[in-house]
């Protein structure tokens, strides 16, 4: 599949989810269950206190497999980028963590979830929060701008990670971090099986390796590279929907056992980028 046609899907399916959350429903792409019903990817990664403080349609809305927010030990005054923000609950949530002398940003490129962010940032009457339409590969803020990046299990959707990571390293000042949550692989997976449950984790194939997830983090110039393991996935967890989708869950669990994972992976650019000559020139 073409990377505009992964674009394509993605804004389809996502575009989708927002409409279902916005009339009440919820925004999984895989059907029903609570709290956005992927279950289990995206059931308790939000406490009770932060759910409690967001609009209905916000929690509704997520789609992640992480809490990033948590995770990033953001700090007043600090500005704060969400890649793929969607309905807008890491936004907001980043948004009452730096205070109103720090900025959130959202960025998506589904018009559906711009509008319903924007419909729950107003509900939760928050103020230091902006919402943007554009892609994660061409983000549209300038050069050392934001001093963390976020995203909540979206950069395994694009069909140019490299560029994302590029255009992440640019936008962060020097020092800036980086502290998303994403879906990983951890090891070698036969591709039908590693296709059926990237769809299953990620509701659509596309999960980097772990050290290929390094790598490439490295050669956008990163440094201080690590990769948390925040949630194991099981086979008994996927068994109904490999079985749905022609696979003998038996056979397949000990090829996929503890391989598929919701990770937070972070990282930093070094205070030295400002002289950089390139991203390359800096790993």
């Amino acid at each position: 599949m073409s990377d505009s046609n992964i674009q394509e899907v993605v804004k389809q399916k996502y575009g989708e989810a927002a409409r279902r959350a916005a009339s009440g429903g919820t925004a999984c792409c895989g059907g029903g269950g609570e709290l956005s019903g992927c279950d289990p990817i995206t059931r308790n990664l939000y406490d009770d206190a932060e759910k409690a403080a967001l609009p209905d349609k916000a929690v509704a809305a997520s789609l992640g497999c992480g809490n990033p927010t948590a995770l990033a030990k953001l700090q007043p005054g600090e500005i704060v980028l969400d890649l793929g923000s969607g309905g807008g609950i890491d936004v907001i949530l980043s948004a009452k963590r730096v205070g109103p002398t720090g900025m959130a940003y959202g960025l998506d490129t589904t018009d559906e979830m711009l509008a319903l962010a924007r419909e729950n940032q107003k509900k939760a009457g928050i103020e230091n929060v902006e919402f943007l339409k554009g892609a994660i590969e061409n983000v549209p803020l300038p050069d050392n701008s934001v001093d963390v990046i976020i995203s909540n299990c979206v950069i395994n959707l694009s069909g140019d990670k490299d560029r994302v990571l590029r255009e992440a390293f640019r936008v962060l000042k020097p020092g800036g971090r980086f502290a998303i949550s994403d879906v990983v692989v951890r090891g070698e997976v036969p591709v039908n099986v590693r296709k059926s449950m990237e769809l299953w984790v990620g509701c659509i194939a596309g999960a980097l390796e772990e050290n290929e997830y390094r790598e490439k983090l490295a050669r956008a110039g990163f440094a201080s590279i690590d990769v948390e393991p925040t949630r194991v996935y099981k086979i008994e967890e996927a068994r109904e929907f490999l079985e749905a989708a022609g696979l003998d869950a038996a056979a397949v669990g000990p090829q996929i056992e503890g391989k598929f994972i919701s990770a937070f992976v972070r990282a930093t650019k070094p205070t030295s980028a400002a002289a950089c000559c390139g991203p390359t020139c800096c790993s």
